[in-house]
Formats: structure tokens, sequence, C-alpha cells
């Protein structure tokens, strides 16, 4: 047992000795809890079932908490034919104890099996359905709903006393004793059965009593076996003589008898044919419903479920991107590799670097880290890849080959900005090969950028070169 306020294992004091609580009403009322838990279980080996769901709810009342005693009712709900009541415990049962609880066992076993599920529920809907016809006065109709509801669940406690009540009604009393032996074979010891019980058999002895006085009243008769069959003739009893009189009898009984067949038998009989039509039609409309709801719920799932799916390919593009973004930081880190393990190999690192996209670098999505990365590498290496390249520049452009010049002169300056020689050498090459829009252009930038310098002398005279 542990204690209510720290859940410490208690002792045989009357004091927590993890808080210091006072647990000596406490342990009374566990113990007290737990006797009643034993009655019940006793009584339902025995099955006494009305008798196990009283001890069994005294033990809930005392310790809601007693999952044991909360799935034990729930079985002897379901063993009474009460299947809402049986679920009732056994859900609350698992919300208590979400782990490890036979609950789990219990109400799959029930919800695993449709068909059975779907008879229970229709069981009880007709029993529902009898106790209005009797509140109509409609007994014969409420008759046969409750032979419905036990051929579906012959194990409901209620419709075997409700049935059996009805029998009591028309004073069929060996049917109704024959009901409430069913009843006394599910519950052995409940006090609604054992009070019909008595009614019944003190109604038997009655109608024994009067049989017997009838009897002793009948004694002169003349009694003989023809068959399985055993004949009973009065003695010093005329046979009547048939004469026409007998067989107008006969016409008039014939057509009082088809009378009051048609006028009691066959409405009861139509009217029971209609409420039978009526509840299969209610049954076709709940299970249209039924089919109904559990299609608009797949609808809102696969709504819910393309919404989540284009939300991860929004996702997944922000990450990606259309400029490929995550190859870039592919090349970046490849590039950095490079740098650190082989510093002497320029044109790898500048190959790396140049695969990393511009429209990258200009992402929204670019992270301080990344872009913090790729300027480091650069300050790291630009002046070695620019001097790579003004040197792979220079060789073109005295070879004639001006249009490779012209490339690597670019990259020159795009990896270092202050490197005036290739950014002068760069016009040169433009000049050689024709464009003169383009020299003018570097000549300007030289000028611009690196003003009262030989370069910017130099580029000078090119412009007034070109102009002559």
């Amino acid at each position: 047992m542990n204690c209510y306020n720290c859940g410490a294992l208690l002792t045989e004091n009357d004091f927590c000795t993890g808080c210091g609580a006072d647990v000596r009403y406490y342990k009374k009322i566990i113990g007290l809890s737990n006797m009643y838990y034993n009655d019940g279980l006793e009584k339902a080996h025995v099955r006494d079932l009305s008798g196990a769901v009283r001890s069994l709810t005294e033990c809930l009342k005392l310790n809601k908490f007693n999952i044991d005693a909360r799935n034990l009712l729930g079985l002897v709900y379901f063993e009474m034919g009460e299947t809402v009541n049986a679920l009732s415990e056994w859900v609350l049962s698992k919300n208590l104890k979400a782990e490890k609880n036979i609950a789990d066992d219990y109400i799959e076993a029930v919800q695993n099996n449709p068909s059975q599920l779907e008879g229970l529920n229709q069981a009880i809907k007709k029993y529902n359905q009898a106790l209005v016809y009797c509140q109509q006065g409609s007994l014969d109709l409420a008759v046969i709903q409750l032979k419905k509801v036990l051929s579906i669940n012959p194990r409901f406690l209620r419709a075997h006393q409700l049935l059996a009540l009805l029998y009591i009604q028309s004073e069929d009393w060996e049917k109704a004793k024959r009901e409430l032996n069913k009843c006394s074979r599910i519950d052995v010891r409940n006090t609604t059965t054992l009070r019909y019980l008595q009614e019944v058999n003190a109604a038997l002895v009655e109608d024994d009593a009067k049989g017997a006085h009838r009897n002793r009243k009948s004694e002169d008769v003349i009694k003989y076996q023809s068959g399985n069959e055993t004949i009973i003739q009065p003695v010093n009893v005329q046979e009547p003589k048939k004469s026409f009189a007998f067989l107008i009898y006969l016409l008039v009984g014939a057509a009082v008898g088809l009378a009051v067949a048609l006028t009691l038998v066959m409405p009861a009989r139509m009217q029971s044919l209609r409420t039978q039509l009526n509840e299969e039609s209610r049954a076709v409309g709940e299970q249209l419903e039924k089919r109904n709801a559990e299609l608009s719920e797949l609808q809102a799932q696969v709504e819910q479920l393309e919404a989540q799916n284009k939300d991860l390919v929004e996702e997944l593009d922000a990450y990606a991107g259309t400029d490929g973004t995550l190859q870039t930081v592919e090349d970046l880190l490849n590039a950095a590799y490079i740098y650190l393990n082989t510093p002497e190999d320029i044109e790898g690192i500048a190959g790396a670097l140049e695969a990393v996209s511009e429209e990258s670098m200009n992402s929204d999505t670019i992270s301080a880290a990344y872009r913090n990365l790729y300027d480091k590498l650069l300050e790291l290496t630009g002046p070695e890849i620019s001097q790579a390249c003004m040197e792979n520049g220079n060789t073109a452009y005295r070879d004639g080959d001006y249009d490779t010049a012209i490339t690597e002169l670019e990259r020159a300056f795009s990896y270092d900005e202050t490197n005036s020689d290739a950014l002068l050498l760069l016009g040169d090459a433009y000049r050689r090969n024709g464009d003169s829009r383009n020299a003018r252009q570097i000549y300007d930038q030289v000028t611009e950028l690196f003003p009262n310098t030989e370069n910017a002398r130099r580029a000078q005279n090119a412009l007034s070169e070109l102009e002559g």
C-alpha cells in the first residue's frame, strides 16, 4: 500500500515515513475497499452477480482507483448482458491506468468483432422498443421484441425478467417459470428474479389445487389409450345425433372464427409487420448515416493529408530552394575541406567556390554562418586564386587567346578586387579582341578604383589611343 500524498510504501505505522502524513484512516478505507472487492469476487465465483455488483460498487465508492475491482465489475455487467455498463467501466479503468491494463484486452475483444458489437447494439435498441410497447399496452408486440433480443443476446438478464413479467401478466405461468429459471442460471440470487419466481410458484400451486378439484368432479369417465393419445369418454352420456342444425352451427362457428381472426389477429399481425419493416428501415438508415459519416471523416482526413503534404513540400522548398541551396552548402563545405586538407590545391578550391551559385548567396534563407564561412574562405584564398588566374590570363594573352585571357582575368579580379594589374590587362585583352566598348569600361574602372597610380596612367593612355 502506497501513501496517498507522496506515493511512498507504507509501513505498520500510522504515519507515512516519507512525508509524515497521517494514514491511519486511509489504511482503514483501503482495507475496507479490498474487503468489498474480495466479497464481490467470491460472489462472482458462485454467480451471485447482483450481489457482486453491490459489493464492487461499494468497493469503488471507497477507492475509485481499484483497477481490479473496476475490471471485474465490467466483466460482471457483461455477463448480465449490460454491454454499455461493462464498456463504461473498462474505459474508466483504462483512463485511470493506461499501461499494462487488462481492460485493453476486454475492449479490444468487443470492438474487434463488428458483427457482435452491432448485434449487441441492436439488442439494446429492441429492448428499448419493447419497453415502449409495454408503456403503450401492446404486450404481444413487446413479447415478440423481447424474443428477438434474447435470440441476439441470451444473457440479457433484464430482457429475461421483463419477458417473464409479461408472461405473468398473461397468466402463462409455465413460460414465466422457464424464463425465471434462465434468469436464475445467469444470476442465482437476483432479488427481482426470486420475487417473480415466488409469485409464479404460488400461482402454479393454486392452479394445481383447482385442477385436482376438477378431477374429483369428473371421476365418472372412461379413459383408454389409443396409440400415443389418451381418449376420455364420459359415462352415461349419449352422443348427440348429427343433424342439419349441427352443420349450420359448424358453419356459423367457422364464420365467427374467421371474423375474429380478421378483426383481432390480422391487425396485430399487420402491426407487427409494419413495426418490423419500420425497424429494418431505421436500421438501414442508421447504417447509411454511419457510412456517410465515415466517408466524410475519410474525406476530411484526405484533405488534411493533402494540406500537410503541401506544407511539407513548401517547407522542403524553403530548405532546398529552387536555386539549389542544399547543393551550394555541400559545395561550400567541399571548398572548406579542400582548403583544410590540401591548401596548395588552388584550382580545386576555386572550382568549389565557383560552384556556389550567386543566387544562393543572395537568397534570404542563407544563414549568417553560411555567409561568414564563404566570406572567410574568400578572404583566405582569394589573393592566391587571383594570382593564379592572373598568371593563366597573362599566358593566354601572350599566346593570342584573348577569350581565355578575358575569362581568367575576370576571375582574377573577382577573387581580389585590389588586383589592378589583372584589371588593366583585362582591358588590354578586350581591346586586342576588338571589343572597344568593354575595353573603355575596364579602363574607366581602373582610373576610378586606382587613381594616382601607374596602372591608372597607363589606362588613361590606352583610353586616349582608343579615342584617337
